[in-house]
């Protein structure tokens, strides 16, 4: 079953590619460069896992100095990446993979980043564990992620419209990352809301140092 739902996850974002820089230019502009910035300011350098690489749009921030390895599970996603990284002639690593079955050895990453990635990966909490496993004990964990309102009325219809948001789109727009960062095991450091409701969420945890058997 989760197989099938990253067949369909990595369909979606194959799909989308194309236009994907295109339909978030806007907030893009307006939030997604400062928050960006924001997060990667939290990077203290050293082996870095970045998760979701995507079209590359965190590549402008990457620490100077630090070892970067980026994995999507879109080729196509990668395939902007790895144009990006030459435009900006960015040495780092860029992999195809899946988030829920990381192929590195345990706690070989200093720290690992994502950026609104845990709204797709199928199974979150698998992935989350996946990557607290691959970070060194102690390590840092930084997310910027969108979540669901935990407001009435308005966390209801985003539960409804969840599954037409993922189908269109890709991403969940009901998930509970905060909740299944602390799920996972990993040890939740500072959760800072960015927008007005929590919909837009800084994550800092450590890496438990546990790995799975």
């Amino acid at each position: 079953m989760t197989r099938d739902a990253t067949r369909r996850t990595k369909a979606r974002y194959d799909r989308i590619a194309p236009i994907y820089d295109r339909m978030e230019a806007v907030v893009e502009e307006l939030a997604f460069r400062r928050w960006r910035k924001k997060l990667w300011a939290h990077v203290d350098g050293g082996r870095v896992l970045e998760v979701g690489v995507g079209t590359g749009k965190n590549i402008l921030y990457h620490p100077e100095g630090a070892g970067v390895t980026a994995v999507d599970i879109s080729d196509r996603m990668l395939e902007r990446a790895r144009q990006r990284a030459w435009d900006l002639q960015a040495d780092m690593g860029l992999t195809l993979m899946d988030a829920e079955r990381l192929g590195f050895p345990d706690a070989v990453f200093d720290a690992a980043v994502a950026t609104f990635v845990f709204c797709s990966v199928p199974d979150p909490v698998k992935a989350l564990k996946e990557v607290d496993r691959v970070v060194k004990p102690g390590g840092r964990i930084v997310l910027l992620e969108h979540v669901r309102v935990n407001r009435p009325i308005v966390g209801q219809l985003m539960d409804l419209l969840d599954p037409l948001v993922l189908r269109l789109m890709g991403p969940h727009i009901s998930r509970r990352t905060a909740e299944n960062v602390a799920k996972a095991g990993l040890e939740t450091e500072r959760v800072e809301e960015l927008t007005a409701g929590g919909l837009v969420k800084l994550i800092i945890a450590r890496s438990s140092g546990k790995t799975e058997g």
